[in-house]
């Protein structure tokens, strides 16, 4: 078993190789048993939106950030601009369902899988993999996931599940290293 703060630093070390290998990032996260005093500080929730919290940048080859997602939240559907997308359940449940990339214009997105991914389950998507929608169904209890990126992405695209259309989003963060941004990423006081 890992600390929070050793699963960092060992993520840390996995990234200053030159070739990453996707099991051993998976065995990783799996290898940390969530314990909500080691990262509770990066876990800022919104009553209104899902929250992106960055945790670390390491080397600039990443992304690491907690999300938070309050009772009935859920992600668009998106990609991941050519980025790997790895997952692990902090505390309460996600369920992801994965759609095929859009065949035809104004045609809906057809569903490939739907999986519900409970408290230190792991997670993995790439855009070859095709689109996907995190979202919270409970109408009571909050979620909270860890998010690791590879390489880090500051646009995505969402896509309307009714007819396909894509519009082009920017990734921004509710926090950084656990201290609340505003919408112009300068901090609060």
């Amino acid at each position: 078993m890992v600390s929070f703060v050793q699963l960092v630093v060992k993520i840390r070390e996995i990234f200053e190789q030159k070739l990453i290998d996707i099991d051993e990032v998976m065995r990783l996260l799996a290898s940390y048993n969530s314990n909500m005093r080691e990262w509770r500080r990066f876990a800022i929730f919104d009553h209104n939106k899902y929250t992106r919290n960055l945790v670390d940048v390491g080397n600039g080859r990443y992304n690491l950030m907690i999300l938070c997602w309050g009772p009935g939240m859920a992600s668009s559907v998106h990609d991941h601009t050519e980025a790997h997308c790895f997952v692990k359940i902090l505390d309460g449940e996600l369920t992801e369902t994965k759609f095929g990339w859009p065949r035809k214009r104004h045609v809906p997105l057809d569903v490939s899988e739907n999986k519900t991914y409970k408290k230190n389950m792991v997670s993995y998507m790439n855009d070859d993999l095709g689109l996907h929608r995190m979202e919270n169904l409970s109408h009571s209890n909050g979620a909270v996931s860890l998010h690791l990126y590879i390489p880090p992405y500051d646009t995505c695209n969402a896509f309307d599940e009714r007819t396909g259309k894509k519009t082009k989003c920017t990734v921004t963060f509710y926090s950084k290293y656990g201290r609340k941004i505003d919408h112009r990423g300068n901090k609060n006081g």
